[in-house]
């Protein structure tokens, strides 16, 4: 065997190669030149190495330098770790043209060895863990015209590449590049991709690179560049993408730049870029996609844009562009999103519009634009249209029933009159539906009851009458049911018991008589709002009411109610209610006491509600703000009692009331003094704050400052100044047997850890009866909060959604293989991740937190801890908590950040939970649109889509039933970050 063949066998020994390959590697044979991945010159010396995808494991051994006729070398697409051998260019390897060992496990730096090879035409090392600078570039790379680099951990400038005058093509996307661009790619005249997105570049765009003549493709986009962009870019004669969006660029955008013939794609939305779009647009034959959103673009936009292009996708959102609607946008037939949310426009909506079948999304929101909808052909593509907030008027048209797909739409606040078109019905998808603030007539079509996806209806302040169809019932997956100020009349029909999906039910402002139908007791998932004011009910509170345990705000003032307010006494979750100008009778229930010192006129207008004089805080126990003692009614003096006793019995009573009070004051008096004392002696020495002043702003813990209960405390809201806030959590030692050791936990755990999404603990003082924790502040409160508790609810993006799940994967990822000894969170739910004001993650409530102490015989914890429909199935049959554990609370996670349910959603079944339910739809329907989150499905691009779907099939791997067989959560965290990679490398091509 040749020597290149022994080397060859050599350099396999090091790696696992399929068999299918080795079983013609025959030591044997006098050259290896027939073996499957080798090619030879007509002297029988091995020149290319192929062996890509071939899921090869192991490491690239240092023999590989000795095969001195080597020319191309292909081992990309496996698993092969360890660094890239420096041999390569230390030996022999002079010959070498081509080397791709891209999406592999490499680790280390790039050997500054390669240099050296001075005939390398092509090298990839995308898609690997490869760190340190980039120490690249020198005279001999003067062949090289392909240097890819994207999707690794390099770290520093980018190199300078003057040098490499032939480069074609240089990608270095998504690493941790810092520093300026440097201006010496301007040297690069054949330069025709240049891809630098992803990093932290800074400074500004240098005009040097109008000197790329060549240039194609230009991909700056999610940096920190600033400044100006330079009209020099207008010399990029052959240039057809320009991603340049989220810097920090600002000024004018170059009208030159809109003079590039070939241009197809500008996307520079999210900078701070003004300007107008000159005439010359209309000019651009090849344009397809313009994403100016988030800047400050203003003017008209050109009337003949469209007519001499194929537009596919605009996007003007949040600009000041002013005039009207160009009346030829899809005169191409290919345009299919067009938003225009959020300017200046007036004037009609071209009647283009209504007839463009190619639509998919059309967002023309708080506008000026006035004349009616235009008529709609058919078009099986719109699935989402939004045009609120105009002054659209005229009748809905029943023409709308032709966008057969449409799953949302939004024409609320304009001024539509006529009715509601019956045959809105047909939308049998439509998922959301807002006629909200118009002046529309007539009864709620009962039609309506056949889109029986609908999650939102909102009909409200409008002059809607008759009675509410009780066919709604049918619409068993409503969340919002809106149908306030109009002026519908009858009975509130009894069909909540079949609309237990309800979040929010707003019924106030109309003419409703009868009683509340006792139906209303089963919407046990009602959190938002139970709103039946200003309307003619009758009879008292049903007491199944009682059962509404999650509900936060109701209001059933002015009406004709009667009885006692006894069923609202459980209803602890209340932060609003409102019972005035009714004709209630009795004692305020201890639930609601706390409302009537902030908001006391919510209880007005009825004679006979009555408080404990104990109830008011030690204030004034009077009737001046409109309300009686209970004391007070019940000391009315009865008929036949003479004078005298009456007198008698007042005299003693005061006598006695005054005693009593002046020995509460005295004792009172001493409390608070020991009170204040045991504050100062117990409060640990060094706290960087006065435990008085949090004592002080929160009024001595006050209820009102309270913004989230849980198991292992309640928290408080804390403000030290404007720019000082912080949460401050409570745990009670003698309520809970098991407080004390709670809090001890979570200080031992938080304190010795520092991740960006973890919380940290920034003070905390041990009491008699209590503990407090001070922490950081998070204003966007916690993923649950902002999932689920937000009214209306946020529409939240899948970038958003995409950086909560990695921040969380990144956290616990510390927890489990970063922290000695090892941490085990065993409560990950959305309630305990909490948002920053930049909707970055951080895992918070260690108080169940354990640490597992790695130099023990065992890694497991005991005491089942946790929430339920968060319980890995093993939880059930065993009291050992492993990190396993936490993986598949975090799936559970995943899959509500894509889902948009709880993990016991009311919409399930009995017995069926969120990974049942994803599993089971996923398996039957084989498709996302019955599984993702609607709101995200009507804002999604196919590149999110993509990600959400791998993501998807991940949170399935990490809720498996068999702890073996989830991944762990740094195979999660490298999953998630190439899911990304892969999606955003193939948008950039594209």
């Amino acid at each position: 065997l040749s020597t290149d063949g022994i080397t060859l066998l050599s350099l396999v020994k090091g790696l696992t190669v399929p068999s299918s390959i080795l079983s013609s590697w025959n030591s044997s044979d006098s050259n290896p030149c027939q073996w499957q991945g080798i090619e030879c010159d007509s002297n029988h010396n091995v020149i290319t190495l192929n062996m890509s995808s071939n899921n090869i494991l192991g490491r690239l051994g240092k023999e590989i330098g000795q095969l001195e006729y080597l020319e191309t070398i292909d081992l990309n697409n496996n698993n092969i770790s360890g660094v890239i051998p420096s041999e390569l260019a230390n030996w022999n390897c002079t010959k070498l043209e081509e080397l791709y060992v891209n999406d592999n496990q490499l680790i280390g730096n790039l050997p500054v060895a390669l240099n050296k090879l001075q005939s390398l035409v092509a090298l990839d090392v995308s898609t690997n863990r490869l760190d340190g600078r980039i120490l690249f570039g020198s005279h001999s790379c003067k062949n090289l015209t392909s240097l890819v680099l994207s999707f690794n951990r390099f770290r520093g400038e980018i190199p300078d590449l003057g040098n490499c005058t032939s480069l074609t093509q240089f990608t270095a996307v998504n690493n941790s590049l810092t520093g300026t661009i440097p201006s010496s790619i301007g040297l690069l005249s054949e330069l025709l991709l240049l891809y630098l997105s992803g990093n932290s570049l800074s400074g500004n765009i240098p005009p040097e690179i109008g000197n790329c003549s060549s240039l194609v493709d230009l991909q700056l986009y999610e940096n920190q560049l600033e400044g100006v962009i330079p009209s020099e870019l207008g010399m990029l004669g052959n240039l057809q993408i320009l991603f340049l969006y989220s810097n920090k660029l600002s000024g004018e955008f170059p009208p030159v730049l809109w003079t590039i013939p070939p241009l197809q794609s500008v996307i520079v939305y999210r900078n701070n870029l003004s300007g107008v779009l000159p005439p010359e647009i209309t000019e651009l034959h090849e344009l397809q996609t313009v994403l100016l959103y988030e800047n400050q673009f203003s003017g008209d936009i050109p009337q003949g844009l469209g007519i001499n292009s194929s537009l596919d996708n605009l996007d003007f959102t949040n600009n000041m562009f002013t005039g009207e609607i160009p009346q030829h946008l899809c005169f191409g037939k290919q345009l299919r999103f067009l938003n225009l949310g959020s300017n200046q426009l007036q004037g009609h909506i071209p009647s283009d519009i209504g007839n463009c079948t190619t639509l998919q999304r059309l967002r023309l929101r708080n506008n000026s634009l006035t004349g009616p909808l235009p008529e709609f052909a058919e078009n099986s593509s719109l699935s989402l249209m939004d045009i609120h907030q105009n002054r659209i008027n005229g009748a809905i048209p029943s023409s709308l029933m032709n966008c057969a797909n449409l799953s949302s739409l939004y024409l609320s606040k304009n001024e539509l009159t006529g009715p509601i078109p019956g045959n809105l019905g047909n939308l049998v998808i439509l998922r959301v539906l807002n006629l909200s603030s118009n002046s529309l007539q007539g009864p709620l079509p009962p039609r309506i009851s056949k889109c029986v996806d609908l999650f939102s209806l909102d009909v409200s302040f409008n002059s809607l009458n008759g009675s509410i169809p009780v066919n709604l019932r049918s619409l068993t997956r409503l969340n919002l049911l809106i149908l306030g100020q109009n002026n519908f009349t009858g009975e509130i029909p009894d069909i909540f018991s079949e609309l237990t999906s309800l979040l929010e039910l707003q019924l106030g402002g109309n003419m409703f008589g009868g009683e509340i139908p006792s139906s209303l007791g089963q919407l046990q998932n009602l959190a938002y709002a139970l709103n039946l004011s200003n309307n003619n009910l009758t009879g008292q509170i049903p007491p199944d009411i009682e059962r509404l345990i999650m509900l936060q705000r109701l209001d059933i003032s002015q009406n004709n109610l009667i009885g006692s307010l006894a069923p609202l006494d459980k209803l602890t979750s209340l932060v609003e209610v409102n019972v005035s100008y009714n004709r209630f009778e009795g004692p305020i229930p201890t639930t609601l006491l706390k409302f009537l010192n902030s908001s006391s006129s919510s209880f007005w207008g009825n004679q006979g509600l009555c408080f404990p004089c104990q109830s008011r805080g030690g204030l004034s126990c009077s009737d001046d703000d409109g309300l009686s003692p209970c004391e007070q009614l019940s000391s009315q003096p009865k008929r036949g009692i003479s004078t005298a006793i009456i007198v008698i019995i007042a005299v003693g009573s005061l006598v006695l009331f005054v005693i009593v009070l002046s020995l509460f004051g005295c004792y009172f008096l001493r409390f608070r003094r020991s009170e204040h004392q045991e504050v100062n002696i117990d409060a640990l020495v060094g706290s960087s704050i006065d435990l008085r002043d949090l004592m002080i702003a929160t009024e001595d813990l006050n209820e009102s400052f309270i913004i989230g209960r849980g198991a292992h405390g309640v928290v408080y809201k804390v403000a030290l100044g404007s720019d000082k806030l912080y949460a401050l959590k409570k745990l009670d030692f003698g309520s809970s047997r098991g407080a004390s050791t709670s809090m001890v936990k979570e200080i031992q755990t938080v304190g010795q850890i520092r991740h960006r999404n973890l919380v940290k603990v920034k003070d905390f003082w041990f009491k008699k009866d209590y503990g407090l924790i001070l922490y950081k502040y998070m204003p966007n409160g916690s993923l649950h909060d902002v999932l689920y508790e937000i009214s209306p609810a946020l529409i939240i993006e899948w970038d958003v959604r995409y950086k909560i799940a990695l921040g969380i994967a990144q956290g616990l990822e510390y927890l489990h293989h970063d922290c000695d000894p090892i941490i085990v969170h065993r409560d990950i739910k959305p309630k305990n991740i909490l948002l920053d004001s930049e909707m970055e993650p951080h895992i918070s409530d260690f108080g169940i937190a354990k640490l597992l102490d790695q130099s023990s015989s065992s890694m497991d914890t005991v005491s089942v801890v946790g929430t339920t429909g968060y319980l890995a199935p093993e939880t059930a049959y065993t009291t050992i908590w492993r990190k396993e554990s936490d993986v598949y609370s975090y799936g559970v996670v995943l899959l509500e950040l894509i889902i948009r349910k709880q993990a016991l959603d009311s919409s399930f079944e009995e017995g069926i939970n969120i990974v049942n339910w994803a599993g089971l739809t996923w398996n039957i329907k084989k498709s996302m649109d019955m599984i993702v989150d609607p709101s995200l499905m009507e804002i999604m691009n196919p590149t999110d889509m993509e990600e959400v779907i791998e993501i998807f099939f991940l949170a399935l791997r990490c809720t498996a039933k068999q702890p073996n067989e989830r991944p762990t959560m740094r195979d999660v965290v490298k999953h998630i970050t190439d899911i990304r990679t892969r999606t955003r490398s193939i948008r950039s091509v594209v």
